[in-house]
């Protein structure tokens, strides 16, 4: 995969000892998974130190290994292991990725923003591979660690990549579109997430939009019209990057003329004339089709062979999905929540047709800042006007009851819970759903919402 003379390149490292191999096979950065022959990254993170586990990489079979200065090699030194050295091994890693992703002349496409990202991916992903080798980052592989491990994967048959960026902290997309040289970039929308670390949504906007601001050729953008930061965004036709817009609410590019949900489906219409079907209940996937039909026009697809490759998609686990256990019907959104999502759930649950009741498992939501008890009270008090049951799920939405100022003298009956597991216990043995009911499952992912819904 790598000379050891190019690694050093790569990832601008001093070669501070010479090993047996002239090349590697690889790159790892996981003691427990590391191959014969392959290089070991002694990645630093917030719980773990790849340095403590270079000893078992090299016992495994690693031909070089890549290291801070701090980190002691003398002991290693009849193994004829080559050993680089680096000022900082993440940044490394990163590089490392970039140097190999330039060696593919491909088209890459990135996807960002606060909610769907994930599911835009997986579409897109899915509508191109009925025609296209793609390359894609595994569930939300999506940050400096993620990214780099995915671009890495990078075959000569790959035809084109499809990427998820994520961040949680300034200038990440700006970091992982260097590295990745994006040339279609795609945002999903502007909401509050991680306000807590961003302070406001014109902040998440500038986040999320340094992925158009470092395009490469072709520069083409894939925005959503409706949201409020994305709308208004025109270029100069002499200026990259070009754009094409997306829209549920008004005329765009691609846009949705009609739609109707169904009791196992969603059923829209893509500028007044071509017909799509999503195995969904949730109308917000519209903004997650539209970018994969977007993409698969770009591609060079017919409307009709992208709409049957929509009709077969499944949406990824946790994402607002539809399952039956014991014949109660439970959504599956478990993977993660933000005040936008939430917003568009509850949406979802209150136009779905049940003749049981409809109960609400929220999880806190977490890293909002400031307003964080706001945006929990607001979300109670929205479920609380068409549930029959809510049950809450850690500290801040236990707290936000009494600031949303409902209890269970009206028509929903409130339980609080501390944990997931403690929800689930309730569920079974106190209130004890029937086989006409629909429960909503919810929260931040450090919530562990999927607990509620095992068995």
């Amino acid at each position: 995969m790598f000379k050891i003379d190019e690694l050093v390149k790569a990832a601008g490292a001093k070669l501070i000892r010479p090993g047996r191999e002239m090349s590697v096979k690889g790159i790892s950065t996981d003691s427990r998974k590391i191959l014969k022959g392959q290089a070991f990254v002694a990645i630093k993170g917030g719980n773990f130190n790849g340095h403590d586990f270079i000893g078992i990489a090299i016992k495994k079979g690693a031909s070089c290994i890549i290291k801070e200065p701090y980190f002691d090699d003398k002991k290693y030194a009849g193994d004829k292991i080559a050993f680089l050295e680096v000022k900082d091994t993440v940044s490394a890693y990163g590089n490392i990725a970039s140097y190999w992703r330039r060696k593919f002349d491909i088209p890459l496409i990135a996807v960002t923003g606060s909610n769907g990202k994930t599911t835009v991916k997986e579409m897109v992903a899915w509508v191109l591979s009925a025609q296209y080798n793609i390359l894609k980052n595994e569930g939300t592989q999506n940050n400096h660690i993620g990214l780099p491990k995915a671009l890495l994967r990078l075959k000569k048959d790959h035809q084109a990549a499809v990427l998820e960026l994520g961040t949680n902290h300034r200038k990440e997309i700006e970091y992982l579109a260097r590295i990745s040289l994006p040339n279609i970039g795609i945002i999903t929308n502007i909401g509050p997430a991680h306000l807590g670390n961003f302070g406001g949504l014109k902040d998440v906007f500038r986040e999320k939009y340094s992925l158009i601001n470092n395009l490469q050729q072709p520069y083409l953008a894939v925005l959503n019209r409706d949201d409020p930061f994305l709308k208004n965004r025109v270029f100069r036709p002499d200026k990259h990057p070009f754009c094409l817009g997306f829209s549920v609410k008004n005329k765009s590019d691609f846009y949705v003329s009609r739609a109707k949900v169904s009791a196992k489906e969603l059923v829209f219409w893509v500028n007044a004339k071509h017909a799509f079907r999503l195995k969904t209940v949730a109308y917000h996937n519209l903004y997650c089709a539209l970018p994969a039909i977007s993409l698969g026009r770009i591609f060079g697809m017919g409307y009709k062979a992208i709409a049957q490759r929509l009709s077969d998609f499944k949406f990824p686990a946790g994402r607002f999905n539809l399952v039956k256990k014991n014949r109660i019907s439970f959504i599956d959104d478990t993977y993660n929540a933000n005040p936008a999502s939430l917003e568009k759930a509850l949406d979802a649950l209150e136009c779905i047709r049940s003749k049981g009741r409809k109960i609400f498992v929220m999880g806190d939501m977490l890293e909002l800042g400031e307003k964080s008890r706001l945006f929990h009270s607001q979300a109670l008090k929205k479920a609380a006007a068409f549930c029959d049951m809510l049950i809450t799920v850690g500290r801040l939405s236990k707290a936000a009851v009494e600031d949303a100022k409902i209890c269970s003298t009206g028509n929903s009956k409130i339980f609080c819970c501390d944990t997931s597991s403690q929800a689930r216990r309730l569920l079974k043995d106190g209130i004890r759903p029937q086989g006409e009911d629909i429960v909503l499952v919810k929260g931040s992912r450090a919530m562990k919402m999927e607990e509620v819904l095992k068995s």
